[in-house]
């Protein structure tokens, strides 16, 4: 094999990771297993201290679940998740237990729970 082949094979072996990466979390995650899709709603002091939504959304980034987060009129956050079900499930639990550094969790409910076949949402935003 010549040197410039050589190269050539060196660049698109390095360019193909890449080129996965590019298709973002969603892509990763259409293959991890059965994916969930949950809707919540967060009650209790969870606004007016600093931002929950965006904690929430930095937390769902970690977690690597997509969807989206609102801060609502009457005091409440709302907002969906959608990822592979051990992390959806790791998401809820923050969700319910942890919150913001300054919140104070009184409930979580959770609605339309179900099974998706493919993630309608590419990442985690924050909705105004």
């Amino acid at each position: 094999m010549c040197l410039l082949s050589l190269a050539a094979a060196t660049v698109a072996a390095r360019r193909t990771p890449l080129r996965l990466l590019g298709r973002g979390l969603a892509a990763a995650m259409s293959t991890a297993g059965p994916l969930k899709s949950v809707d919540y709603e967060v009650f209790g002091r969870v606004q007016g201290r600093g931002p929950p939504a965006t904690y929430t959304e930095g937390e769902a980034k970690k977690i690597g679940v997509v969807g989206w987060v609102k801060n609502t009129s009457k005091g409440t956050v709302t907002g969906q998740v959608q990822g592979p079900e051990d992390k959806v499930n790791s998401m809820k639990s923050w969700l319910s237990k942890v919150g913001s550094p300054s919140s104070r969790i009184d409930r979580t409910n959770f609605s339309n729970e179900k099974t998706i076949s493919k993630l309608e949402y590419s990442n985690f935003s924050i909705r105004y």
